[in-house]
């Protein structure tokens, strides 16, 4: 049985999804994303609540205005698995991200676990976003109420989730239903069920909007920084996590949910024009911008405002709220918060129903979530599967917990990624490599260490959480996955 757990799929480039069907004639994915949509598809999940919600919120809790250096810390183990991530992703250019990288490396249990960690990435970032686009939708609709002098805004009972976590434990808050939440997320669902192409469009739109609304804010908020919210820069530790360098690498796992979203490109290799040339570009230049832009806004956001009053649910709002002569920046940061959560949300929602189907086609879970549209050539059932689940949660749930959950997942699939690249140098080492980590005995394993000390700040934390959600997949596995992988099965 040992064996079997960690038997591996052959590495080919033949195993990528070719255009125009399958083996046996069935539709498969559409490849028609070019470098262009894949940095842009990066920008649009990895700019969203990191810079208009998670910034203000770890700056006044836990880091300052060392918020930079946090962002500093995350963005240096990111790129570490970004570079993982571009020669997997070009030597195999297949939907599963990370799943199908460690099936192809560290065998058939470390793939499930990766993959299921990757649910708590995309599937609950989806849920977690949509409250917050909730949050801003509402206020967009409390502005628009006061220019047309009529109340359209909605009623806090169908604003807001009915239950929530306090101390580890569900607790009911009196509301009926996040309404905006599970209406956006149906929304989203189904511009992704009709197709690739349309979606990749929708959101080189979105992104478009929310990075001018960014270097809008850039523009216009600098010239009010005042240096003496700058010190003290790393302010006194005030016990625990609350400040001090302990406090800056708290806030660096949880800014690290800021940077979720690049390995969402590798989740569209398979349907990439030319993908041994194009991921890299997609992964690493999409990283490359996010981290400038982050960094630069929160230097400004803890420059104008004390930082201390950035822990609300819109903290770039709030931040402006002191400056009467930026009231149209404000307007207009609330606007792009909208629509920048949402690019969020679509390119989970792509990616997400991908992992599903590579799963699939493995056998470790339902071949129905392997369907693919005969018309769209999209995964169209996995679609409309995590769209309700996504709905479901974001509607009934206010679970700020996930958000680190969220980041724990994702560091462990990150490291697996980091672990893979170097194990296959060695097993593989004569397979072409469009794209190679530079120096990858030091590269791989620094990678893996710094997404795990990352992990370690949220889980000593939230371990009840974690352990619970991999008992659940470790029952999904050996109840139906590992008995149902077709690579134990013969060959027809």
């Amino acid at each position: 049985m040992l064996k079997n757990l960690f038997a591996t799929t052959q590495i080919s480039p033949a195993s990528a999804d070719l255009p125009g069907g399958g083996a046996h004639g069935e539709a498969t994915l559409k490849r028609a994303l070019t470098a262009r949509h894949l940095v842009l598809l990066g920008i649009g999940a990895i700019i969203g609540a990191g810079i208009f919600v998670i910034t203000g919120q770890a700056a006044a809790e836990h880091a300052g205005p060392a918020i930079v250096l946090s962002f500093v810390f995350a963005g240096i183990a990111c790129a570490l698995a970004a570079l993982c991530y571009a020669e997997f992703a070009a030597m195999l250019p297949v939907s599963g991200s990370a799943y199908s990288y460690s099936y192809a490396t560290l065998g058939e249990y470390v793939a499930w676990f990766v993959g299921w960690s990757l649910v708590l990435e995309y599937l609950f970032t989806v849920a977690t976003v949509a409250a917050g686009w909730s949050g801003y939708f509402n206020k967009l609709l409390a502005l628009i109420s006061g220019w047309i002098g009529h109340d359209v805004s909605l009623p806090q009972t169908l604003a807001a989730a009915p239950f929530t976590v306090v101390d580890g434990h569900i607790q009911a808050t009196g509301m009926f239903i996040n309404l905006p939440a599970v209406a956006i997320i149906a929304a989203i669902t189904g511009l992704c069920y009709v197709g690739i192409t349309q979606s990749a469009f929708v959101n080189s739109i979105i992104v478009a909007i929310k990075v001018t609304v960014i270097l809008l804010f850039i523009a216009f908020a600098t010239k009010y920084i005042n240096p003496d919210n700058w010190h003290p820069f790393i302010p006194a530790s005030e016990g625990a996590s609350k400040y001090g360098w302990a406090g800056v690498g708290r806030a660096a796992a949880i800014v690290f949910f800021s940077y979720i979203g690049f390995d969402a490109v590798s989740t569209a290799a398979g349907e990439a024009k030319n993908p041994q040339r194009d991921m890299p570009i997609g992964i690493i230049g999409s990283l490359i911008l996010c981290t400038i832009l982050y960094i630069i806004v929160a230097g400004i956001l803890t420059g104008i405002a004390d930082f201390r009053l950035l822990g609300t649910p819109e903290p770039v709002s709030t931040a402006l709220d002191n400056y009467p002569s930026l009231h149209w920046l404000q307007i207009i940061v609330v606007i792009g918060a909208v629509t920048g959560l949402s690019s969020v949300m679509l390119v989970m929602l792509m990616g997400q129903p991908r992992i599903f189907y590579s799963m699939a086609r493995d056998g470790l879970i339902p071949a129905v979530f392997g369907r693919i549209h005969q018309k769209f050539r999209t995964p169209h059932v996995g679609t409309v599967v995590v769209g309700v689940l996504a709905a479901a949660l974001g509607g009934l749930f206010n679970i700020g917990v996930l958000g680190e959950m969220v980041a724990m997942g994702t560091l462990l699939a990150f490291a697996t990624v980091c672990i893979g690249v170097l194990v296959l140098r060695y097993t593989r080492p004569e397979l072409p490599r469009a794209f190679r980590v530079p120096v990858p005995w030091i590269v791989c394993p620094l990678g893996a260490l710094a997404c795990m000390a990352l992990f370690l700040q949220s889980f000593l934390e939230h371990w009840r959480w974690m352990l619970a959600w991999i008992a659940i997949g470790q029952a999904i596995y050996f109840l139906y996955g590992y008995s149902h992988s077709k690579l134990r099965k013969p060959a027809a």
